[in-house]
């Protein structure tokens, strides 16, 4: 039986909070960026583009070219487009949009997504739509949560949600994150027309300050959970699952927190 999906706009997010404690987020699309080898000239979608900080050291990566930051939150882009207005980032644009339902005019060299694609559940649809609006010989460059990501915390979480004090919240609570693996993707790719040229997950090693740390992490990524709380006990509920997984995993000499992430790593070209 197919667990009910998340709707697209049902998670509210704080996008000022999420943009002050997402450097986990922003160290990795870095190292994304990295790997890109940017003429300058480049046409970018940016799926899942948040509070736009990261589109806009892409749209800054290609100032003969022009980026575009696509989310569903409406919350996110009304955010991005106020921080990068076009008289800050002149070649740069943010767009509500379902990476579900990916429709756009112009045709892009490069769809980028960094930390968010996990967020939706059919994948085919987002690689029928990003097929659509790429070039002949364009470029897919997505990292994303992928299978067996974040398994501690979950294993945290899952045990505080069955509890009697929480259990009436998270009845009949929808599928909020979708972990693929790459033989998923390996059938799906090539079957969109990509070419397949890297898949595999990748460990990653995601470090908070202390169990405040790990809470505001919990507090501003972890929405579809906390937010089925009452605001008047949330950071009760916060608070439990943060002293569950850090009496599991203690903070080390530094004072920090360790979350084991899984990374699925895909780069593919359009092929026709």
């Amino acid at each position: 039986m197919k667990s009910p999906r998340q709707p697209a706009s049902a998670t509210k997010w704080n996008a000022a909070e999420y943009a002050a404690n997402s450097v986990v987020q922003q160290t990795w699309a870095r190292e994304l960026i990295a790997r890109l080898n940017l003429r300058g000239d480049e046409h970018i979608l940016d799926l899942g583009c948040g509070d736009g900080k990261i589109t806009a050291e892409l749209a800054r990566a290609v100032p003969r070219g022009a980026v575009t930051g696509a989310d569903a939150s409406a919350e996110m882009i009304a955010f991005a487009r106020q921080k990068f207005p076009p008289a800050k980032v002149s070649n740069l644009k943010f767009e509500i949009a379902d990476a579900r339902e990916i429709r756009f005019l112009e045709k892009f060299d490069l769809v980028f997504s960094n930390a968010a694609l996990h967020w939706v559940d059919d994948h085919e649809k987002i690689l029928r739509g990003a097929a659509s609006v790429l070039q002949p010989g364009g470029r897919l460059m997505v990292s994303c949560g992928g299978k067996g990501n974040a398994h501690e915390v979950f294993r945290a979480l899952r045990p505080e949600m069955r509890l009697k004090r929480w259990c009436q919240y998270f009845r009949k609570m929808p599928l909020p994150y979708f972990f693929y693996a790459p033989a998923n993707y390996g059938k799906w790719l090539p079957k969109h027309g990509f070419k397949v040229q890297l898949l595999k997950l990748t460990p990653k090693d995601a470090t908070y300050l202390g169990a405040e740390g790990l809470a505001t992490w919990l507090r501003t990524t972890w929405l579809p959970f906390v937010q089925r709380v009452p605001e008047n006990v949330r950071e009760e509920f916060i608070a439990a699952v943060t002293q569950r997984y850090v009496a599991k995993h203690p903070l080390d000499a530094g004072g920090k927190v360790h979350v084991r992430m899984v990374r699925l790593e895909i780069e593919a070209q359009k092929s026709f």
